[in-house]
């Protein structure tokens, strides 16, 4: 049974989502940038017929014409000073095309870099350039190589029908066009940032959820079990005063008796989840042994020889609560037990306890199926269970127990298919007063 369902196809709609928006923006943005580049393209060539014009020696000849007529008429008196202005306003006219080439077609458009240059790559005149980068002839020259690179040049010739020379008009991107080349990149990076605070919050949304599912069923499973417990010990005590005198009808009673105070035991521990257990300074070896003994008495159960190897001599002090790390490390190696099920090699669990680096060592290890590598990820989450009847829950309280409460670690030591399972749980020692105090004679008041 699976209760739990992998979050691998959340994962992967908002990938999918993420990309979407991103080759999205990423397409929008360099439609833009085409749009605008073309509408820069439109205004250099514009600026560059205008200087074509302004340069042709038709509009010199005439302007030179112009200011001799005037300077040869200011001295005649007869000649009435309207005239005079009237000239004047046609020989300004030219300059009047100067100031629309030079301060309305580009100016009112866009700031783009541009440079004119003749046939041997000398720069004869810039606009929008930074004068820092054009101040050695290096840096001119790697000006002149950037903007080739980035546009094909837009020519023009000045001069009449005996002298023309042809220049070249570059120009480089404007800052607008710049800024929307990196804004894609900043766009995919703010809907990673978000897609991953909204992933987040989703995990801890249902972390909370399951977490809060588990620990009510547990409690309720507890309040259930109260009421035929004690009912069961009041029939167990009928029982005892009726057969008092039958020597196997009171061993059987005795083993009755151990068995609901087992189960007492069980329904206290599912009535601590979700409860701040207390915890206590004890030493680990014989919370282990018991949970030992205990174990050992249901492997007949398995109907095959099982060899159970115990190295149990670690001596150390934990900060723990007996009943809830001995229900964790049941949890684990009833696992192994199960997993030895339909085994033909030889079977055998194996529990390990060793100090090592300030920390006491749990490894339960079994000779059983192992674990697939796609499952080992999932086992310690709520409501996975490759078993066909598992509520998926056993690994997930000892997950609890061990981190949650005690402050350590559990986790898949190794696994190998037909091979079998370590399992190792981590808790933390506690230092004696001696240890931590270690130059005085006595522990602080």
């Amino acid at each position: 049974m699976k209760l739990f369902v992998p979050s691998n196809r959340i994962k992967l709609i908002l990938v999918l989502l993420l990309i979407f928006l991103g080759v999205g923006s990423v397409v929008y943005n360099q439609y833009l940038v085409t749009k605008i580049l073309e509408q820069e393209r439109a205004s250099v060539e514009l600026w560059t017929r205008a200087i074509e014009f302004n340069s042709q020696p038709v509009d010199e000849q005439a302007s030179t014409m112009l200011l001799k007529a005037i300077n040869i008429l200011e001295g005649i008196e007869e000649v009435p000073d309207s005239v005079i202005s009237l000239i004047e306003d046609a020989e300004t006219t030219r300059n009047s095309s100067d100031f629309v080439t030079e301060e309305i077609i580009l100016e009112d458009r866009f700031k783009i870099p541009t440079i004119v240059i003749d046939s041997q790559d000398v720069i004869l005149h810039q606009r929008n350039i930074d004068s820092l980068t054009m101040a050695s002839e290096q840096k001119r020259e790697e000006l002149v190589r950037e903007f080739k690179s980035l546009n094909n040049p837009i020519d023009f010739v000045i001069g009449d029908e005996n002298r023309q020379m042809t220049q070249f008009v570059y120009y480089g991107e404007s800052p607008t066009v710049q800024m929307l080349r990196y804004f894609p990149y900043i766009q995919i990076l703010l809907l990673g940032l978000l897609l991953g605070i909204g992933y987040t919050t989703y995990r801890s949304i249902t972390r909370s959820e399951q977490s809060n599912l588990w620990v009510g069923m547990a409690k309720e499973a507890a309040h259930q079990l109260g009421t035929p417990i004690s009912s069961l010990y009041g029939w167990l005590q009928l029982l005892k005063d009726e057969y008092r005198y039958e020597e196997t009808a009171t061993n059987i009673a005795n083993e009755i008796e151990k068995d609901i105070q087992r189960l007492r035991g069980v329904a206290e521990r599912f009535g601590k989840i979700g409860s701040e257990p207390e915890l206590k300074t004890m030493d680990i070896q014989p919370i282990l042994e018991q949970v030992m003994v205990y174990m050992e008495r249901r492997l007949p159960r398995l109907g095959k020889a099982i060899e159970v190897r115990k190295d149990l001599n670690a001596t150390a002090r934990v900060k723990t609560n007996p009943e809830l790390l001995q229900w964790a490390i049941e949890n684990l190696v009833k696992n192994a037990m199960d997993s030895l099920k339909g085994i033909e090699k030889e079977a055998y669990i194996s529990v390990i306890s060793k100090v090592q680096e300030g920390e006491v060592i749990i490894d339960i290890e079994d000779s059983g199926g192992g674990i697939e590598i796609q499952n080992v990820k999932n086992i310690f989450k709520p409501g996975f269970s490759t078993k066909k009847r598992g509520w998926g829950l056993g690994l997930s309280l000892t997950k609890r127990i061990i981190e949650d409460y005690h402050s350590g670690s559990v986790f898949v030591l190794r696994s190998e298919l037909n091979e079998g399972t370590t399992m190792r749980v981590t808790l933390n020692i506690e230092k004696s007063e001696e240890e931590v105090y270690p130059l005085l004679d006595q522990s602080p008041v």
